[in-house]
């Protein structure tokens, strides 16, 4: 007879627990789904670790995969803007101013100048006046009141005897103003205004400005008497480009050639408008 006692290597710890007990009790299926349940468990934590993990990882990638291709920068002088003339409109005829009334014209004075004639029984007459009195004005029939114009009229000046009075020519005097516009512009003295560009080109930093697409800004300065430049101001609106146009014109030491007003040498503000093309 075998040992009922005996123990079956087949068993669970759970079948020992529960033998000869009501395995239909809820600890009894709780033990025995908890391996089945705790492997499931670490299976799916497991795999959201891995997705937290890798998230960073996998964006940096598909983001490195769909960014556009990297461009070159280049940066060069393009040309010159040239300045929009001024159209000036055309201003409204003002209606002309109304006439002046007319004038009236000074009567002269007269006096009465009659030579009573000779009868038997002569009327009462008016006496001539006297000569200093017809001298003084003009002499008629009759009275008349006005201005004074003399019946004697002195000659005219003698006609001049040809000798010409030599005149010294007055030449204007120039100030210390800047002129807006001259007679002869300035010029840069070593190869005019495509020199100057060409030094401008050489000595720009296209690295100390920062910007894209095309800037442009417009350099004014003050061309002396003695061909240095002063008042140096770009005017565009990006800032970087503005002090590096300032910079680049102020390390250009060669001289101008300054502008003209009747033959002198006068101080004149000079326009150097400038436009470039950054890519990024």
């Amino acid at each position: 007879m075998a040992n009922e006692n005996a123990y079956d290597p087949r068993l669970t710890l759970d079948e020992i627990v529960f033998e000869n007990r009501n395995k239909e009790y809820g600890a009894y299926d709780l033990r025995h789904q908890y391996p089945r349940l705790l492997t499931k468990s670490f299976i799916v934590g497991t795999a959201l670790f891995l997705i937290a993990a890798l998230s960073p990882f996998i964006y940096l990638t598909i983001k490195r995969l769909t960014e556009p291709p990297k461009q070159e920068v280049k940066a060069d002088l393009v040309e010159i803007l040239q300045e929009d003339k001024i159209i000036e409109q055309p201003k409204e005829e003002e209606p002309p101013p109304p006439p002046p009334p007319p004038k009236e014209e000074e009567k002269i004075e007269i006096i009465q100048n009659v030579v009573p004639e000779p009868v038997k029984a002569p009327k009462i007459e008016t006496p001539p006046p006297p000569i200093s009195k017809q001298l003084e004005t003009t002499t008629g029939l009759q009275n008349q009141e006005g201005v004074k114009a003399p019946a004697y009229t002195p000659p005219p000046p003698p006609p001049s005897t040809g000798t010409k009075t030599s005149t010294a020519e007055v030449k204007p005097q120039v100030t210390n103003d800047v002129y807006e516009s001259v007679d002869q512009s300035a010029d840069f003295s070593s190869g005019g205004i495509n020199g100057f560009r060409s030094k401008f080109m050489d000595n720009f930093d296209n690295s100390s400005v920062e910007g894209e697409g095309t800037l442009s800004t417009e350099i004014t300065f003050v061309v002396e008497r003695d061909g240095s430049l002063s008042q140096v101001k770009a005017s565009g609106s990006n800032q970087d480009f503005n002090r590096e146009a300032e910079r680049t014109v102020k390390s250009i030491k060669t001289k101008w050639i300054p502008g003209k007003v009747n033959g002198q040498p006068v101080r004149s503000r000079f326009r150097f408008p400038v436009k470039m093309n950054f890519e990024g």
